[in-house]
């Protein structure tokens, strides 16, 4: 298996998860418009669409990383000259690895301290199941940059390209 349909496959892994925690997010929402409006409101409703935000938001950065979707300034590096454009991509690179390592180590020993505790709604639902998509994103943000990591540094290996024309 090459490195590009590794890459193909584990974006398309991320897609359908979005895919279906949004597809839940829209119907646990609609169910809680129409129980509340029906008079019989759902006493999880508000506490569980927190949480599938959540979750949406942890796995969409992580597929975001792959699409090259995150805020940034590319310019400000491209404008460099060759060795230092390098550089400043692998040190941007391994900022953002360094600061997910340290999110999902934390994270996961967080989940310890929170297994005791249990969601005010659900009671049979833990704390830490809810939260365990912060060390589980964090990992899955890791391994979409590394993934994504011989693109970025073929592109700033490359010659310098006027604004406005394509490579």
């Amino acid at each position: 298996m090459t490195l590009p349909s590794l890459r193909r496959g584990y974006e398309r892994f991320l897609e359908w998860i979005c895919i279906v925690l949004m597809a839940a997010l829209a119907a646990e929402v609609v169910a809680g418009v129409v129980f509340r409006y029906s008079g019989h409101s759902l006493v999880w409703y508000d506490e569980v669409a927190t949480i599938l935000l959540a979750w949406v938001t942890f796995y969409g950065a992580a597929l975001a990383v792959l699409k090259h979707a995150h805020m940034g300034v590319p310019e400000i590096v491209r404008m460099l000259p060759a060795g230092p454009r390098v550089a400043a991509a692998v040190v941007a690179q391994l900022c953002t690895m360094a600061f997910f390592v340290l999110l999902a180590w934390v994270g996961y020993s967080i989940l310890g301290i929170l297994a005791s505790d249990r969601l005010v709604s659900l009671p049979e639902v833990s704390v830490a199941y809810a939260n365990s998509v912060i060390p589980i994103g964090a990992v899955l943000f890791i391994a979409g940059q590394l993934l994504v990591f011989p693109e970025v540094l073929r592109e700033a290996r490359r010659e310098n390209v006027p604004a406005g024309s394509h490579p």
